[in-house]
């Protein structure tokens, strides 16, 4: 093929990636939450409930501080547009990301700190004291989560032979999973953040609004609408994309690695299959865990820090 079509190609993978991932995103942490109440003796919301939640923001009337500047507008498509960014440079269905020759990890984890960045931000542009100290706690934590999600991918990485992420899932289905001393601890140094990065518990409680144990909740509390529809539906994507990484990095088996369709359908449900066994994982250490206190979850994350240390140790080793 000439380099237009593939070019052209590469768009309309990275389209259509980028839709399904979107279209996901509620459903993920719609089952997350039914499995948490479950495990409660509760009924918990329909499955639908995060497209309806969606739905309702998105049609109710932005309300705005009158001191508020463009950042804070733009603020809430910064961080959509960053995670859906971030949706296009990693593998899902395919040995291969629609943009992967854009960039590899370096690229991937500076997208999803822009988004974190441009959030922060216009949290502190309204002046509001919440916003403020939303903004302070998460920059706190991501000082550590995103030297500590580097080191693990980076630890899969010296591995492949490269920091191309479709490059390394390619290698890993060609040589298998192992189960390399490296490879455990980079998976739960990476889990460690995904618990972080999202927002649950024991280091952030989604469901509060409690000013003394509020992170995320803090920073868009101001937000409402189809602002507040932008920052929420982004966070899901960006904790599908997450638990996507962790099953592109330690579990590759079923990916497809041609376009057969048959090889296709069995790398999308093999794909479905991965993602919700570690979202059980997840609701697993919602249910069995606390909330930290605010000054403790440093500490934690600190942990995954030093298991990415190890990780990449034992790797040059």
């Amino acid at each position: 093929m000439t380099p237009m079509q593939d070019a052209l190609l590469a768009a309309g993978a990275a389209l259509l990636q980028a839709g399904g991932l979107l279209a996901a995103a509620p459903l993920l942490k719609t089952v997350i939450k039914k499995m948490k109440a479950r495990l409660q003796n509760r009924q918990g919301p329909p499955l639908l409930q995060g497209y309806y939640d969606l739905a309702k923001l998105l049609r109710k009337e932005p309300v705005r501080s009158e001191v508020a500047s463009w950042i804070y507008v733009a603020g809430p498509r910064m961080y959509f547009a960053a995670a859906l960014a971030a949706t296009t440079l990693v593998p899902v269905a395919f040995a291969a990301a629609p943009l992967e020759a854009a960039g590899g990890i370096l690229l991937l984890v500076g997208t999803l700190a822009l988004g974190r960045f441009a959030l922060a931000t216009a949290a502190l542009d309204t002046g509001s004291p919440f916003g403020g100290m939303g903004a302070s706690r998460d920059m706190t934590i991501a000082a550590l989560a995103e030297p500590a999600l580097m080191l693990g991918l980076f630890a899969s990485a010296l591995a492949a032979g490269s920091m191309n992420l479709g490059v390394l899932v390619r290698t890993l289905v060609q040589e298998g999973v192992t189960l390399h001393p490296a490879d455990i601890l980079a998976f739960a140094g990476l889990f460690m953040i995904v618990i972080a990065e999202t927002g649950r518990i024991p280091v952030d409680n989604p469901a509060t609004h409690l000013e003394l144990t509020m992170i995320h909740e803090a920073m868009v509390l101001e937000y409402a609408g189809p602002d507040l529809a932008l920052v929420e539906w982004a966070s899901a994507v960006k904790e599908l994309l997450y638990l996507t990484l962790l099953v592109d990095l330690f579990m590759p088996v079923g990916i497809a690695t041609s376009a057969a369709p048959a090889a296709v359908l069995v790398a999308i449900v093999a794909w479905v299959g991965k993602v919700f066994v570690l979202a059980i994982a997840v609701t697993v250490v919602e249910s069995t865990n606390a909330k930290l206190r605010l000054f403790r979850v440093p500490e934690l994350v600190s942990i995954s820090l030093g298991l990415g240390f190890l990780a990449l140790a034992i790797r040059f080793l």
